[in-house]
């Protein structure tokens, strides 16, 4: 058990993550720690890094273009490795099956950055100092927010773009959201089966309140997020549709529905042909 997380908690806070053990239809392959995954990430032509963003170290695989290109692709992960116990959290939040990272390979994009999650990816001493509340309770928190506004704005400095598509799964797809709102470079938001209706999505799963994060259903209608896309799995039992469709109906935006597809089967085996579609649409308004 973890400082700080009680066995009852624990175990409200764990029930919802416990599929991620059981799913396995055209997933990413299974690693064993974030080393495998960033040999993985060179393979498909992305270059680890971190990224020092306000109190976090932001794990990062970039694939830079050959030419600068003005628009810079992020996708952000998911709330990472599941609970091995409905009331035990993961000891390091690291994903066994990195699905954005995967989603990111698949984007044929020339400037594509690949951001972890607060204490994913870290180093055995980093890890024990790295608060357990940021894959818990905190993880969608304003200080996670304005880390990641700031990694990436150094990162699109360093490539010199202009523009940004935000791409978040799951957990990330949350933070991609809330980004959405407070910046005025995002040209395209698409989320992929991610909770964003949170308070509605705790207590679908009766879990208790994620004390501290934000949420972006609270947002209310906002013209910045009218033209995002959010992808849902058909048979998905994390993030059942039901969620995503309330946090359209009062905030905006465009549902995709997949319907033979569940929280993880099967986004990054289609994904470079779900994009082609989704792009096009937009581009067609």
């Amino acid at each position: 058990m973890l400082p700080g997380v009680s066995p009852i908690k624990a175990a409200l806070l764990g029930a919802a993550f416990l599929f991620a053990v059981l799913s396995g239809c055209s997933t990413p392959r299974s690693f064993r720690d974030a080393r495998e995954i960033a040999v993985w990430a060179g393979e498909h032509g992305f270059v680890e890094t971190l990224v020092q963003a306000g109190a976090f170290r932001l794990a990062a695989f970039v694939r830079k273009p050959s030419i600068p290109s003005n628009t810079l692709v992020i996708y952000i992960e998911g709330d990472g490795a599941a609970w091995p116990t409905p009331y035990h959290p993961p000891r390091n939040p690291t994903p066994a099956r990195p699905v954005s990272l995967a989603l990111a390979m698949a984007d044929p994009s020339p400037a594509v950055i690949y951001l972890g999650r607060p204490c994913q990816y870290l180093s055995a001493d980093e890890l024990e100092r790295c608060d357990s509340a940021y894959w818990t309770d905190r993880r969608f928190a304003p200080e996670v927010v304005a880390a990641y506004d700031t990694a990436i704005n150094r990162q699109k400095s360093a490539l010199v773009a202009r523009r940004l598509r935000l791409t978040g799964y799951s957990g990330g797809g949350v933070l991609a959201t809330l980004l959405a709102v407070r910046r005025d470079d995002v040209d395209a938001l698409v989320t992929v089966a991610a909770p964003l209706a949170v308070a509605e999505w705790v207590a679908w799963h009766k879990a208790s309140p994620l004390k501290g994060s934000l949420d972006p259903a609270e947002l209310g209608e906002n013209p910045r997020l009218m033209q995002s896309v959010h992808f849902v799995g058909g048979k998905d039992e994390i993030v059942p549709s039901t969620i995503v469709e309330s946090f359209v109906r009062r905030v905006g935006g465009r549902i995709e529905t997949i319907t033979s597809f569940d929280h993880e089967c099967c986004w990054a085996r289609d994904w470079a042909t779900l994009l082609q579609r989704t792009m096009a649409k937009e581009n067609e308004k």
